[in-house]
């Protein structure tokens, strides 16, 4: 298993996951006020926070992600918000999803793909364009990487916003880059929430 992997357990086992709250982000929120319910992928989904607003707000949801632990806690919150019927969950490495073919009308990404290497980010992305539907849209916040701060000042999992930028035209059309800063357990780091469509 990956050194990402038992980090991302731990977290898990230990109930140490500052990211997750009772409700997603005010994005997703959003979009489930703005959007027409559809079919939705959350990949990363944690513990299902995203996936059970979506449904309550009438869409189909996925769930992915590739600790267990997380899954499982998520299925707790799927049942306790009664949504069983619209949320499907799968333990999976969001890289290769190849036993997915739905298409999807909307894809999200609160914190998954930026924890990738180059290789593994290059096929994740492939995987998203392919299980979205052309004129789908793929909502990706993700941690930067910033050359002008010292590695003991920023948060660990971060990516190369060149590398991601360019990766990213190859695959999407980029509408909107909402630059922001996150604060984790001490550490910050420039972020953004990137609103990118399948041609």
């Amino acid at each position: 298993m990956s050194d990402r992997f038992q980090r991302m357990r731990e977290r898990y086992l230990t109930g140490e996951i500052p990211w997750d709250h009772p409700d997603p982000p005010p994005e997703i929120i959003a979009l489930s006020q703005e959007l027409p319910p559809s079919r939705a992928i959350d990949l990363g989904c944690g513990t299902g926070r995203a996936c059970v607003w979506l449904a309550r707000a009438g869409w189909q949801v996925d769930g992915v992600d590739f600790v267990p632990e997380a899954i499982a806690m998520a299925q707790e919150r799927v049942a306790a918000a009664g949504v069983g019927d619209r949320v499907r969950l799968f333990v999976a490495d969001a890289t290769n999803l190849a036993f997915l073919n739905e298409p999807y009308d909307l894809a999200i990404d609160v914190g998954c793909g930026h924890g990738f290497s180059e290789p593994e980010l290059y096929a994740y992305l492939d995987e998203v364009r392919r299980l979205l539907k052309p004129g789908g849209l793929f909502v990706f916040f993700v941690h930067l990487s910033d050359a002008t701060k010292p590695d003991a000042q920023m948060l660990k999992t971060r990516v190369d916003q060149n590398l991601l930028m360019t990766a990213l035209q190859e695959r999407f059309i980029i509408e909107q880059f909402v630059p922001g800063e996150t604060v984790v357990m001490g550490q910050r780091g420039p972020s953004a929430w990137i609103y990118l469509r399948r041609p």
